[in-house]
């Protein structure tokens, strides 16, 4: 489409504003607390999964799906503003909130940019309808955040690849469809040569999805063992030992999830539990006139806002060229930390029923829980810990981190039994 030719943001905004009042209910806060926070069945949380399928497809059907993807593989071909308009205009209403990631970013993100043709016509439209739910498997149960490290082998045979392995910390599997994988094929190279990405059904002979029990009850994280998984060679994404050049901008998206233009997050939604905000805490607590507990509201508002614009403007100056891509550890950062602070300043505000609650403390119940798990804020996506690490590498030109396994064979650098069994 020429740039001519683009609706005007302001008459896709209005356009936008009437088909959501005329097709979407408005959002219940406490099934997408409960969604997220552990608090649903699993019979409700699939009902869940398939509402927010047809919503997804009623955004395809509508012309909101894929704002910002390219129009050949069924998205609008718009820009970040009309993307913008829309997240605003649907702050209240339902919207597919599990479907967004890793779904749209980074999985989705990352076929745009490494996929092949055939890959993005398959896969892409698929998952603007719904149809295709996405999930990625980077952590391994001995790595952490050295995704580098990677010990799920891949070895070629033929036409195909066989993977054997094991990932960890993947929300949502267990009613997922596809996984983008990072797999080990060459060991005789340092660590970051000798990775390639793959795709491949969840579903499958060989891929065993396993859900674990957090802290919360919530039981959306899961772990995959692959077991002489056959993958074909046309479902590699990228060249073979040159996944790490994927990965650096697979871990991009994953740090600009909020402010990725391919994204649906309506102001004020973030992926993650609780039901109202901190002024709602202090309301259903009772202490809302307390003057401490006004200056913490204050602060959590401050946060909230700091990082909104913060966010935005990150994602401007990396569109523009001004900013690195890696500046994205900036707001993961500041978005850990002040996501963890938030809770804890919830957690104060409900004061005694932050360690007792029943079901009428409305906003202050449970965030005994919620204050437990706020931790969580600062290790999904990425740690802030290497987040650190790349703001002061990358972006600020600071002396490298010291590091045994630089320039060693992956082979030879020290690992467990198993691990070292797995590399013969």
């Amino acid at each position: 489409m020429a740039a001519d030719n683009i609706e005007d943001p302001e008459a896709f905004r209005q356009r936008a504003r009437s088909w959501i009042r005329s097709n979407l209910e408005l959002m219940d806060r406490s099934v997408l607390a409960a969604a997220l926070g552990g608090g649903a069945s699993e019979e409700t949380e699939l009902a869940g999964i398939r509402r927010e399928r047809e919503i997804q497809r009623m955004f395809f059907d509508a012309g909101f799906a894929g704002i910002c993807m390219p129009r050949e593989y069924g998205g609008q071909g718009l820009t970040p503003a009309h993307q913008r308009a829309f997240n605003e205009e649907l702050a209240g209403y339902e919207f597919p909130h599990r479907l967004q990631a890793p779904n749209f970013s980074p999985c989705a993100a990352v076929i745009l940019d490494f996929g092949t043709e055939e890959q993005k016509r398959r896969h892409i439209p698929a998952i603007l309808k719904g149809e295709e739910l996405w999930m990625q498997l980077l952590s391994e149960p001995g790595g952490g955040s050295d995704v580098a490290a990677a010990q799920t082998t891949a070895v070629r045979d033929g036409d195909e690849w066989v993977l054997n392995g094991s990932k960890i910390w993947t929300t949502g599997a267990w009613w997922s469809d596809w996984g983008l994988c990072l797999a080990r094929t060459n060991w005789d190279v340092p660590k970051h040569r000798g990775l390639t990405v793959f795709i491949f059904p969840l579903h499958r002979e060989g891929v065993d999805v396993h859900r674990i029990e957090m802290l919360n009850g919530s039981k959306e994280f899961c772990q995959e063992f692959l077991t002489d998984l056959r993958v074909p060679d046309t479902d590699r994404v990228g060249e073979v030992d040159e996944g790490w050049t994927v990965g650096v901008r697979w871990m991009f998206h994953e740090r600009m999830l909020y402010n990725s233009p391919l994204v649906t997050l309506p102001p004020g939604a973030r992926f993650t539990p609780g039901s109202g905000s901190p002024a709602d805490v202090a309301r259903d607590a009772g202490v809302l006139a307390d003057s401490h507990v006004r200056d913490l509201i204050g602060e959590a508002r401050v946060l909230d806002i700091a990082g909104r614009e913060l966010q935005q403007r990150i994602a401007q100056g990396v569109r523009s060229g001004r900013i690195s891509d890696q500046g994205a550890a900036i707001a993961r950062l500041f978005g850990g930390v002040a996501g963890a602070r938030t809770r804890t300043i919830e957690f104060e505000i409900a004061g005694a029923m932050g360690g007792a609650w029943t079901d009428d403390d409305g906003a202050a119940a449970g965030l005994g829980v919620d204050f437990l798990m706020r931790q969580a804020a600062c290790i999904g996506g990425g740690t802030t810990e290497m987040a650190r690490n790349v703001i002061s590498e990358r972006v600020l030109g600071m002396p490298r981190e010291r590091s045994s396994d630089r320039d060693v064979p992956f082979r030879e650098v020290p690992r467990g039994p198993s691990a070292g069994a797995r590399s013969r």
